[in-house]
């Protein structure tokens, strides 16, 4: 890292929560946050955001035409009071999700098949781009906005753009996260054809880093994470990144990764390389809760870090995947763990390790179809 960055703001949306201490509450419970929905268990926002939803869209009616993954990142911005912690100008945002715009593309094809014809809003709001329009409009931004699909590891990827773009000093701040709102019955079934859906009944029904499961237990869940990132370090600073990582391998299934997850391996190796660090206190993982997915995440720490493993943990077995946000809402877990100076355990995973009288740093995971996989590290400022 040339110049150190700072996580100045962090906000966010999901079933655990809509601001820090909500957030952090739900954590801290061991409990998972799950409800039924299309005949499964899914992670949805609550009633009360449902509310407020609805309170938004009646104070713009242009925002009753947009995608709901944008309306979820509009209102996370919003109770986060993200506007008030960005400097005057030279602010870009980068947002992203790996589905995009869900329920307006079910709903205007079916239509289409039903009528044959479509409303003239369906091309403009189902485009890849309306999270960040959408969201630098709301933050009266005029710099460069830019929105991507990595599939679950979209959030993680607009960080490290934020890096490039910060490094060669093109902006003075940037807006990054990703919005996910695919609770779609269409979305679910493609889950269930892929066999990754849990089918459990018990309370925890995702068992994310259950190594010895032998079903997949993936639940899905919703929301919107976005962080503030900023050259320096001030007394704005939250978390300092202090390395990053990112590799991508060839697959030899579409949605698999290797038995070993060679890219996890080369984006955890960069990311302590480029902190200048031999090991790290914590490890968020990605681990979705499928078999193969969470045992080669486990495999590759294993292999990079060997007799010296870190303590290992995850939060989907509490907020469920939420695809392009997920990796959003592991760094804003980890910021918490740094603030609060406590570990979140995972109740499927035994760390042997003793805790540290103090959390220094902590490397997030994750990862997509396509194995691009990303490896940051933060640290405490």
């Amino acid at each position: 890292m040339h110049t150190p960055l700072s996580i100045t703001h962090i906000a966010s949306l999901s079933s655990l929560g809509s601001t820090p201490e909500e957030v952090w509450q739900s954590y801290v419970s061991g409990n998972p946050f799950f409800s039924e929905k299309h005949n499964v268990k899914v992670a949805s926002v609550s009633k009360k955001v449902e509310r407020e939803i609805e309170k938004l869209q009646n104070e713009n009616h242009a925002y009753k035409n947009v995608d709901r993954s944008v309306l979820l990142a509009l209102l996370a911005i919003r109770k986060g009071s993200v506007k008030s912690f960005l400097p005057s100008e030279n602010v870009g945002v980068n947002m992203g999700s790996s589905r995009g715009a869900t329920s307006l593309f079910e709903k205007y094809h079916g239509q289409f098949l039903a009528e044959n014809k479509v409303s003239p809003f369906a091309s403009p709001t189902t485009t890849a781009g309306n999270i960040s329009s959408w969201v630098g409009q709301d933050l009266g931004i005029d710099g460069i906005a830019i929105d991507q699909s990595v599939t679950c590891s979209t959030a993680m990827h607009a960080l490290l753009n934020a890096i490039a773009w910060l490094q060669a000093s093109m902006a003075d701040a940037f807006v990054v996260g990703g919005s996910e709102a695919a609770l779609t019955p269409f979305t679910i079934a493609q889950m269930k054809a892929l066999k990754l859906y849990s089918s459990s009944k018990n309370k925890l029904a995702c068992e994310s880093m259950n190594f010895q499961k032998k079903k997949n237990t993936m639940i899905l869940g919703e929301g919107s994470a976005i962080a503030v990132l900023e050259r320096g370090v001030s007394e704005k600073t939250k978390a300092v990144i202090s390395g990053y990582g990112f590799a991508s391998e060839i697959l030899k299934h579409n949605s698999s990764i290797s038995e070993d997850a060679t890219c996890f391996q080369k984006s955890m190796k960069r990311a302590l390389k480029n902190a200048q660090l031999q090991t790290v206190d914590v490890i968020v993982l990605h681990a979705p809760g499928t078999v193969k997915g969470d045992f080669a995440e486990k495999n590759a720490i294993d292999i990079v870090f060997s007799d010296a493993l870190p303590l290992l943990t995850s939060n989907k077995w509490q907020l469920g995947h939420t695809f392009a946000t997920s990796g959003m809402l592991s760094v804003e877990m980890a910021v918490l763990m740094l603030q609060q100076n406590k570990f979140l355990e995972n109740p499927f995973f035994l760390n042997v390790k003793p805790l540290p009288k103090t959390l220094k740093t902590i490397m997030i995971n994750a990862v997509g179809f396509g194995g691009n996989a990303v490896s940051i590290i933060i640290s405490k400022p």
